[in-house]
Protein backbone atom coordinates (compact mmCIF):
# COMPACT_ATOMS: atom_id res chain seq x y z
CA UNK A 1 0.00 0.00 0.00
CA UNK A 2 1.25 3.46 -0.91
CA UNK A 3 1.65 6.15 1.59
CA UNK A 4 0.39 9.67 0.85
CA UNK A 5 2.95 12.37 1.30
CA UNK A 6 0.54 15.29 1.36
CA UNK A 7 -2.70 15.34 3.21
CA UNK A 8 -5.13 18.07 2.23
CA UNK A 9 -8.11 19.14 4.18
CA UNK A 10 -11.32 19.84 2.32
CA UNK A 11 -14.55 21.54 3.31
CA UNK A 12 -17.92 21.69 1.74
CA UNK A 13 -19.04 25.12 0.60
CA UNK A 14 -22.61 26.41 0.69
CA UNK A 15 -23.09 25.27 -2.91
CA UNK A 16 -22.17 21.73 -2.07
CA UNK A 17 -18.72 21.82 -3.78
CA UNK A 18 -15.71 20.65 -1.89
CA UNK A 19 -12.87 23.19 -1.63
CA UNK A 20 -9.28 22.64 -0.69
CA UNK A 21 -8.26 24.28 2.56
CA UNK A 22 -4.61 25.33 2.76
CA UNK A 23 -3.07 24.47 6.09
CA UNK A 24 -1.83 27.42 8.09
CA UNK A 25 1.88 27.91 8.31
CA UNK A 26 4.60 27.22 5.78
CA UNK A 27 3.63 26.07 2.33
CA UNK A 28 5.83 23.28 1.07
CA UNK A 29 6.99 23.70 -2.51
CA UNK A 30 8.31 20.91 -4.62
CA UNK A 31 12.08 21.51 -5.18
CA UNK A 32 11.72 20.67 -8.86
CA UNK A 33 9.04 23.32 -9.31
CA UNK A 34 11.17 25.91 -7.49
CA UNK A 35 14.17 25.08 -9.66
CA UNK A 36 12.07 25.30 -12.82
CA UNK A 37 10.64 28.67 -11.76
CA UNK A 38 14.17 29.99 -11.12
CA UNK A 39 15.29 28.69 -14.52
CA UNK A 40 12.29 30.33 -16.18
CA UNK A 41 13.05 33.66 -14.49
CA UNK A 42 16.72 33.44 -15.53
CA UNK A 43 15.74 32.63 -19.14
CA UNK A 44 13.34 35.59 -19.22
CA UNK A 45 16.07 37.92 -17.98
CA UNK A 46 18.52 36.49 -20.51
CA UNK A 47 15.95 36.93 -23.29
CA UNK A 48 15.34 40.58 -22.31
CA UNK A 49 19.10 41.29 -22.21
CA UNK A 50 19.59 39.71 -25.64
CA UNK A 51 16.65 41.67 -27.03
CA UNK A 52 18.09 44.92 -25.66
CA UNK A 53 21.54 44.09 -27.09
CA UNK A 54 20.03 43.34 -30.49
CA UNK A 55 18.07 46.59 -30.49
CA UNK A 56 21.25 48.50 -29.60
CA UNK A 57 23.11 46.70 -32.39
CA UNK A 58 20.37 47.44 -34.91
CA UNK A 59 20.25 51.13 -33.91
CA UNK A 60 24.05 51.37 -34.05
CA UNK A 61 24.30 49.84 -37.52
CA UNK A 62 21.50 52.10 -38.75
CA UNK A 63 23.39 55.15 -37.46
CA UNK A 64 26.66 53.91 -38.99
CA UNK A 65 24.96 53.33 -42.33
CA UNK A 66 23.41 56.81 -42.27
CA UNK A 67 26.77 58.38 -41.39
CA UNK A 68 28.54 56.48 -44.19
CA UNK A 69 25.86 57.56 -46.65
CA UNK A 70 26.18 61.18 -45.53
CA UNK A 71 29.97 61.02 -45.87
CA UNK A 72 29.75 59.60 -49.42
CA UNK A 73 27.19 62.24 -50.35
CA UNK A 74 29.45 65.01 -49.02
CA UNK A 75 32.41 63.65 -51.01
CA UNK A 76 30.42 63.58 -54.25
CA UNK A 77 29.01 67.06 -53.65
CA UNK A 78 32.46 68.47 -52.90
CA UNK A 79 33.72 67.05 -56.21
CA UNK A 80 30.73 68.60 -57.99
CA UNK A 81 31.48 71.96 -56.36
CA UNK A 82 34.88 71.93 -58.05
CA UNK A 83 33.08 71.58 -61.40
CA UNK A 84 30.71 74.39 -60.33
CA UNK A 85 33.75 76.61 -59.69
CA UNK A 86 34.92 75.92 -63.25
CA UNK A 87 31.49 76.89 -64.57
CA UNK A 88 31.56 80.11 -62.54
CA UNK A 89 34.98 81.01 -63.98
CA UNK A 90 33.80 80.22 -67.52
CA UNK A 91 30.74 82.45 -67.06
CA UNK A 92 32.96 85.28 -65.84
CA UNK A 93 35.04 85.04 -69.00
CA UNK A 94 32.12 84.98 -71.44
CA UNK A 95 30.61 88.05 -69.76
CA UNK A 96 27.38 89.29 -71.31
CA UNK A 97 27.84 87.63 -74.72
CA UNK A 98 24.69 86.18 -76.17
CA UNK A 99 25.68 83.45 -78.60
CA UNK A 100 24.56 79.81 -78.55
CA UNK A 101 27.58 78.56 -76.59
CA UNK A 102 27.27 81.25 -73.92
CA UNK A 103 23.53 80.63 -73.58
CA UNK A 104 24.16 76.87 -73.35
CA UNK A 105 26.72 77.36 -70.59
CA UNK A 106 24.28 79.54 -68.65
CA UNK A 107 21.54 76.91 -68.97
CA UNK A 108 23.87 74.12 -67.84
CA UNK A 109 25.02 76.29 -64.94
CA UNK A 110 21.41 76.90 -63.92
CA UNK A 111 20.60 73.18 -64.06
CA UNK A 112 23.69 72.49 -61.98
CA UNK A 113 22.52 75.05 -59.40
CA UNK A 114 19.11 73.36 -59.32
CA UNK A 115 20.67 69.93 -58.72
CA UNK A 116 22.70 71.30 -55.82
CA UNK A 117 19.62 73.01 -54.44
CA UNK A 118 17.64 69.76 -54.49
CA UNK A 119 20.34 68.32 -52.22
CA UNK A 120 20.01 71.34 -49.88
CA UNK A 121 23.38 72.75 -50.95
CA UNK A 122 23.33 76.54 -50.94
CA UNK A 123 26.10 79.08 -51.49
CA UNK A 124 26.64 81.85 -48.98
CA UNK A 125 27.85 85.38 -49.59
CA UNK A 126 31.04 86.50 -47.93
CA UNK A 127 32.01 89.84 -49.47
CA UNK A 128 31.37 92.70 -47.05
CA UNK A 129 30.66 90.30 -44.17
CA UNK A 130 32.71 90.06 -40.97
CA UNK A 131 35.36 87.34 -41.21
CA UNK A 132 34.18 84.18 -39.42
CA UNK A 133 36.84 81.45 -39.08
CA UNK A 134 34.07 78.85 -38.81
CA UNK A 135 32.97 79.45 -42.43
CA UNK A 136 35.90 81.35 -44.02
CA UNK A 137 39.50 80.52 -44.87
CA UNK A 138 41.68 83.62 -45.02
CA UNK A 139 43.88 83.37 -48.12
CA UNK A 140 45.26 86.92 -48.09
CA UNK A 141 45.15 90.01 -45.93
CA UNK A 142 44.64 93.40 -47.60
CA UNK A 143 45.32 96.84 -46.13
CA UNK A 144 41.86 98.32 -45.51
CA UNK A 145 42.89 102.02 -45.62
CA UNK A 146 40.62 102.93 -42.74
CA UNK A 147 37.77 100.58 -43.60
CA UNK A 148 36.44 98.15 -41.02
CA UNK A 149 39.13 95.67 -40.01
CA UNK A 150 38.20 91.99 -40.21
CA UNK A 151 35.77 92.46 -43.10
CA UNK A 152 35.89 90.10 -46.08
CA UNK A 153 37.14 92.09 -49.08
CA UNK A 154 36.67 89.44 -51.80
CA UNK A 155 36.04 85.75 -52.38
CA UNK A 156 38.62 83.55 -54.08
CA UNK A 157 36.32 80.53 -53.83
CA UNK A 158 32.66 80.48 -52.86
CA UNK A 159 31.56 78.69 -49.69
CA UNK A 160 28.59 76.33 -49.45
CA UNK A 161 26.26 75.03 -46.76
CA UNK A 162 24.45 71.68 -46.82
CA UNK A 163 21.35 71.38 -44.64
CA UNK A 164 22.49 74.50 -42.80
CA UNK A 165 25.90 73.00 -41.96
CA UNK A 166 29.19 73.97 -43.55
CA UNK A 167 29.99 71.85 -46.60
CA UNK A 168 32.91 73.89 -47.89
CA UNK A 169 34.42 77.08 -46.40
CA UNK A 170 34.83 80.18 -48.54
CA UNK A 171 38.39 81.22 -49.35
CA UNK A 172 38.58 84.96 -48.89
CA UNK A 173 40.75 88.05 -48.74
CA UNK A 174 40.33 89.93 -45.45
CA UNK A 175 40.95 93.61 -44.70
CA UNK A 176 43.23 94.41 -41.82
Amino acid sequence: MERLEFVHETTSSDSGIYELVEPEGAVTVDPDIARLEEDLTAERERHLRLLAEFNNYRRGTKEERALAEETRKREVLLALLEVMDDFDRALLHIGERSDAVADGLRLIHQRFCNVLETHDVTPFESEGEIFDPAIHEAMTVIDGNGEQSGTVYSEHRRGYLMNGKLLRPARVAVMK
